[in-house]
Parts: structure tokens; C-alpha cells; sequence
């Protein structure tokens, strides 16, 4: 079988299966199709190493509200041609992957139909078409917006409605981003200086989990400084090189991760914090903090003071509430429990803890 990009072979196997057979069994029927639970191809990131689990033609068709989705799952029950493009459109259990192969001999197909709004709480925990208050924003990983604003549409026969939710998730109010972004430098200035005291006292590996956790966080800072959102951990730094102006600070994440001791990681560390620093300032959504570092008090530290630029972000924050708000950010930087951020309900509990009094 030929490797075709996963966004591609859900496209044609739309147009080409999908919609043919809506047409002559269910003609009229609204629907939207689209690719967007999930998955490498969703960020244009996958490769020949993605076929070896939960692969092949795959369609989400999304109905309107309260419509009977079985007649519309019975057509694909029992009509999908075998393959597509070579590739199975049944499947039989878990992937084998000792043998880089989807078992083809079962009844499971990659094509989903569900009402509209179902999905939508499933996914997210609510229905963003019925607006979003900064709490709502704060609840939803950024995992999950790269994946429903990422993927592709294929027909929109809902009135536009699944287009104009993605056109809603697209990016965070300016109030919100700003309380985001404050919550990333607060963390990177509660770090920057341990990085130093740990290579101080000899403990290299210490110095090195640090500076790795600083990476992390300026990365993610990067993408949301560039309306990005970030993804999770396997494709971040895919995701940052891509980012325009990237590269000098790819170079210098890398000088400070590649074990050359202290001096070579802290130029590194510099150059990164100045470099994304300068990125806020270019943004304009609040006054511009000096993007150069300094001495941790009379330690023998270089550090960025990232603080101010915290500081400045929430003070430009118009919203009372939030502006007054202690910087603990979105649910996604308080946490990084993969079983936590995919259930939706927990996501939401978790969020609203944060927020308790």
C-alpha cells in the first residue's frame, strides 16, 4: 500500500465513497464531513510510521441536532467497499504492530456519524456555538483547539455551523491571551534562575531537567505568541521549528540542552528568553518590557526577570476579574496528566478547582 497523507485519504475518500453513497441512499440528507478526533494527519505531521495503528480511510459526519443518526450509520454499515486506495475500511480490534499492520477482517469502519452538538460536549466538554466566557477558554487544552481548528472540512451542509464553530475556536479573546500569555512568563520567572544554582552546587543532570523545562515552556510561549496552538508533547518542537522566525531560537534551546556544560546553556537560555521576550513586546498587547537580561540579584546568574513581563500583561488586561485573577493560567498549565486533559469532564472539574476561592 502507498503512504498517502491521512488529511489527503479521508478527503478523496469523502468525495470519492463517502458522499456518492449518502447521495443515492440518503439524498437530501444535511450533513457536515470533515477529519478532526485526532491524530498525526491532523497537524500535516504524519508519516509512513502512522499507518502502523488506527489507520485508513476515515470520515466524521456530523448531522444537525436531533436528527436520526442509525439510518445514516446503517449506509455505511452496510455498503463501504472493502479497501480504498488499497487501504482497509474495516478493521477487527487492536492494530498489530509487531507487524505494522490493521487487521482488515473485522466489522469496525472508519466512518463516524454523530449529531452535531453531541460531539462537541463530548470533545470539549460544551457547545461553543453558545458562546464562550474566559472560564470556558481556560477549561479547553490547547491540545484539543490545534486538533478541532487543524484537520480539514470537507462539506459544511449544516448552514455553515461546523465552520463557524472552527471560526470561533480560531484563537483566544485579546483579554484571555493576555492572562494566558502572564501565566507562562510567571512560570518561566519562578525557573529561570535554578538552572544556574544547580550547575553551581555541581548537579549537571539537575541544571539539565531545568533548562529542559524552561525549553518547554518558552516553546509553548513561542507557538501562543504566534497564534499557535500548541499541541502535545510529541509534536511541540515539530510544531515551533515550523513557526516563522523560529530558527534562533531552535539553535539556541538546542546550545543549551546538548550537555556542554553551564557557560554553553546559559548563553543558550539568553539568547531564547530575549529572543521570545522581544516576540511579546511585537505582539502590542501590552507595554514593552526591556527584552534584555540581567544578574539574579548578586548571584552569578543571568536571567531575563520575567516577571515584568507578566506584570505588564495582566496590568493590560481590561477584564476586572481576570486582571485580578493570580496567574495559574489555562487547565493545560497546571497540569500535564495525558488521562486528566482527555477527559473532558475531569478537564472542567480540575479548571474549576483552580478557580475556587
Amino acid at each position: 500500500m502507498t503512504f498517502v497523507p491521512g488529511l489527503t485519504l479521508a478527503h478523496r475518500f469523502h468525495d470519492e465513497v463517502v458522499a456518492p453513497l449518502l447521495a443515492r441512499r440518503l439524498p437530501g440528507l444535511r450533513y457536515a464531513a470533515a477529519l478532526l478526533d485526532g491524530g498525526s494527519e491532523l497537524l500535516g505531521l504524519d508519516t509512513p510510521r502512522s499507518t502502523d495503528h488506527d489507520w485508513g480511510p476515515r470520515v466524521q459526519l456530523f448531522v444537525a441536532d436531533g436528527a436520526d443518526v442509525e439510518p445514516v450509520r446503517a449506509v455505511f454499515d452496510a455498503a463501504l467497499p472493502a479497501e480504498f486506495l488499497g487501504w482497509p475500511t474495516r478493521f477487527a480490534g487492536a492494530p498489530d504492530l509487531r507487524l505494522g499492520v490493521v487487521r482488515a477482517d473485522g466489522d469496525r469502519h472508519g466512518v463516524t456519524v454523530v449529531e452535531l452538538g453531541d460531539w462537541l460536549r463530548d470533545r470539549l466538554g460544551l457547545d461553543p456555538r453558545a458562546g464562550l466566557a474566559a472560564d470556558d477558554w481556560l477549561a479547553l487544552p490547547t491540545q484539543r483547539l490545534a486538533e478541532l481548528t487543524g484537520g480539514a472540512v470537507f462539506h459544511d451542509g449544516l448552514g455553515g455551523e461546523l465552520i463557524a464553530v472552527r471560526a470561533r475556536l480560531g484563537w483566544y479573546p485579546d483579554d484571555v491571551w493576555r492572562y494566558v500569555l502572564a501565566s507562562v512568563w510567571q512560570r518561566v520567572g519562578q525557573a529561570e534562575h535554578l538552572a544556574g544554582r544547580c550547575a553551581e552546587v555541581g548537579d549537571e543532570l539537575g541544571s539539565r531537567v531545568v533548562a529542559a523545562g524552561l525549553a518547554r515552556d518558552l516553546m509553548r510561549l513561542g507557538l501562543l505568541l504566534r497564534r499557535r496552538w500548541p499541541p502535545y508533547a510529541k509534536w511541540l518542537g515539530s510544531t515551533f521549528a515550523a513557526l516563522p522566525g523560529a530558527a534562533p531560537v531552535v539553535d539556541a534551546l538546542g546550545a543549551a540542552l546538548d550537555g556542554g556544560g553551564w557557560p554553553a546553556r546559559q548563553a543558550g537560555l539568553v539568547r531564547a528568553l530575549e529572543t521570545v521576550a522581544d516576540w511579546t513586546n511585537q505582539t502590542g498587547l501590552a507595554a514593552p518590557v526591556d527584552p534584555t537580561v540581567r544578574p539574579f540579584h548578586d548571584r552569578p546568574f543571568l536571567v531575563l526577570d520575567a516577571g515584568r513581563l507578566t506584570t505588564a500583561l495582566r496590568a493590560a488586561v481590561t477584564d476586572p476579574e481576570l486582571r485580578a485573577r493570580p496567574p495559574f493560567g489555562a487547565v493545560d498549565q497546571c497540569l500535564d496528566n495525558v488521562d486528566v486533559l482527555t477527559d473532558p469532564q475531569r478537564v472542567h472539574r480540575v479548571s474549576a478547582a483552580v478557580r475556587a476561592d
